[in-house]
C-alpha cells in the first residue's frame, strides 16, 4: 500500500525551502463527495506533470483522520494531455461519526502528495 506512515506524520512533513522541490509533485485540485447512510462518492481532480509511463500521477486514497485507508483509485495510465483531470470512486464506506477525511494522490517517482486534502463528509 502507498500509504506507509500514519496521516499524523505526514501532516508534520512540510516542504522547507522553495517551492521548487515540489514542483513536480502531484497535486489535488478539487474533490467533491456525495452521498447517505454511510457509502460515499469521490470525485477527485489531480494536475500533475505527467512526462509518460515512468513519471505520472498513478493514484489517489480516502483516509480516515487517524490514517486508515478507506478507498482507493488506482490510475492506470499517463494524462500527459489532459491536465486538470478528474476521475472517481464510488461505494467508499465512511464510519458513523467521521465528519472528515483526507484524500492523499500518489505520483510513480515522488510517492504520496505532501500535503493530504481535507473534505467534509456531507
Amino acid at each position: 500500500m502507498w500509504i506507509r506512515m500514519g496521516l499524523l506524520a505526514m501532516l508534520l512533513m512540510t516542504p522547507v525551502g522553495s517551492g521548487d522541490a515540489w514542483a513536480d509533485e502531484v497535486k489535488i485540485v478539487d474533490v467533491k463527495v456525495r452521498g447517505t447512510a454511510g457509502i460515499y462518492h469521490f470525485s477527485v481532480t489531480l494536475r500533475h506533470a505527467d512526462s509518460g509511463w515512468d513519471h505520472y500521477a498513478d493514484g489517489w486514497s480516502v483516509l480516515e483522520p487517524g490514517g486508515a485507508v478507506l478507498g482507493t483509485r488506482v490510475l492506470a495510465h499517463p494524462h500527459v494531455n489532459e491536465q486538470p483531470f478528474t476521475r472517481s470512486l464510488g461505494g467508499v464506506k465512511i464510519p458513523v461519526g467521521v465528519k472528515q477525511v483526507h484524500i492523499v494522490a500518489h505520483d510513480k517517482v515522488h510517492g504520496d502528495s505532501p500535503a493530504p486534502f481535507a473534505v467534509q463528509i456531507p
